[in-house]
């Protein structure tokens, strides 16, 4: 398989497999110094090596289960619904800050055209932060490319990053890194997770193999373990560390034995296409999964399949368990979060106020909040007593993919395409809410103060008026 992506055959002709899979990417260097001048973006030809007939550098291209074809630059990690050309735009509604467009340059380079300003740039466009707007307690950088999952071990809440740079990171929650980032064959890191000991730690790749890690050494633990045949998009651990599920864009299903990195089952072709969240039920006693078809599979620990749940109308990213094995909320590209009963499929709940597709979910110890993050840049939090957004969006420069919540409860870290890990103290969310609720409150009270006066001039004006005529 070569790095540079051209072709477009389907594997074995199924329908919303991978055609080709992402590699770790930087950003294109090209002999262009500056991106095309403003205004310039449609009078252009393809000048890359096979001109219109080929894919730019570093991009691929892949079917989804309706059978439309996706164009991806690995370099930025962006989706395009049109084929790259000069000339073309690339964007769709919501991906970019209003008022701005994605065009590729003549040698295969990605750029932005800002029309707010009339300008052009290689950089994504960043949204200016509200006045007023929370920060994060701690921004950590380290990390060359895409951030796809996190950890939190919970004895020291040190943070475990994965990301496309091929890289593991441990870091304290002050920003100080722990030892040297793992690194294995270079190949982009999207999946990761963490033994219930906290003692070992497993990630999945980009070419389908997953590895076992030693924490406290950061070192690897025996040969990869290999049969997907397409990016381990998702992995978990099972409550009783005796077996470990992952999930693909093979649209399989494989379960491992972690002492001994063989699978235990034959993999279930679970009829997503892409797989986005697999999950193990507290008890450990079933497990769910979520994709490209929009369902919801509930599968035993033989494999079956249990049920499936029907209701959102777009990929399920994101799946979360409550603690009592009988509900569960799911994270979707409809831009919705739903409550789930799993006994009856009856969705009780949907949480709506992300104005783009919902790529992570975490629940809070305590079970009081649920944390979503979204592609508009966004960390939410919801009171779950209530069922109410809580105070005002936490804000990324880019399209977030995960967030986590320390098991104290205390901290969240959310990560994404802006290659930083945020910190946010929970308390810190949950005062600024509150005080923007009483400063709100407060400015209802003097407005109706305020209109009640003005209803009395009116009226003393009215009444001198009808005795001055």
């Amino acid at each position: 398989m070569t790095k540079a992506s051209t072709s477009a055959q389907q594997t074995n002709g199924e329908r919303g497999v991978r055609l080709n899979l992402p590699v770790v990417s930087t950003p294109r260097q090209t002999k262009e110094k500056d991106p095309p001048c403003y205004g310039a973006q449609y009078r252009q030809d393809a000048l890359w090596e096979g001109g219109d007939e080929t894919l730019p550098p570093q991009w691929w291209q892949y079917a989804t289960l309706d059978d439309r074809i996706k164009y991806q630059d690995n370099a930025l990690v962006m989706v395009s619904l049109n084929r790259p050309l000069p000339g073309v735009r690339l964007d769709f509604p919501g991906l970019l800050i209003p008022g701005c467009e994605w065009h590729i340059s003549p040698l295969g380079r990605s750029y932005f055209v800002n029309h707010n300003t009339r300008t052009t740039s290689w950089k994504k466009p960043t949204p200016e932060r509200p006045p007023g707007s929370l920060v994060p307690e701690r921004i950590i950088e380290g990390h060359s490319n895409v951030i796809w999952s996190l950890a939190c071990l919970g004895t020291s809440c040190d943070i475990l990053s994965a990301s496309s740079d091929g890289s593991i990171r441990q870091w304290k929650r002050d920003g100080e890194s722990v030892g040297k980032p793992w690194v294995s064959d270079g190949i982009g890191v999207c999946s990761l997770a963490m033994s219930p000991d906290e003692s070992m730690a497993v990630s999945g790749s980009g070419y389908g193999k997953l590895r076992l890690w030693n924490i406290k050494k950061g070192s690897m633990v025996g040969d990869l373990w290999e049969g997907h045949e397409g990016s381990v998009r998702c992995i978990d651990w099972s409550p009783n560390a005796q077996e470990i599920a992952s999930g693909s864009q093979d649209g399989t299903i494989r379960r491992w034995n972690p002492d001994t990195g063989r699978q235990i089952a034959p993999p279930i072709d679970t009829g997503h296409g892409w797989i986005y969240a697999v999950k193990y039920s507290p008890q450990g006693d079933k497990f769910t999964s979520g994709g490209e078809d929009k369902v919801i599979c509930v599968w035993s620990m033989d494999g079956d399949l249990l049920m499936e749940i029907e209701g959102h109308h777009h990929y399920v990213t994101s799946l979360c368990w409550f603690k009592d094995g009988a509900h569960i909320f799911s994270g979707s590209f409809d831009n919705t979060i739903r409550k789930w009963r799993l006994i009856d499929r009856k969705e009780l709940v949907v949480f709506r106020g992300d104005t783009f597709g919902i790529n992570s979910l975490c629940l809070s110890p305590d079970e009081t909040h649920l944390v979503s993050a979204s592609g508009d840049r966004s960390v939410r939090v919801w009171d779950l007593r209530t069922n109410q957004l809580v105070g005002d969006p936490l804000l990324h420069d880019d399209e977030l993919l995960i967030v986590i919540i320390s098991p104290d409860g205390k901290y969240i870290a959310s990560a994404g395409k802006d290659r930083k890990v945020y910190i946010w103290s929970l308390d810190a969310v949950l005062k600024h809410a509150c005080n923007d609720h009483s400063a709100n409150e407060s400015n209802t009270k003097r407005d109706a103060k305020l209109k009640g006066r003005s209803r009395d001039a009116v009226r003393k004006s009215v009444m001198n008026t009808l005795v001055t005529c």
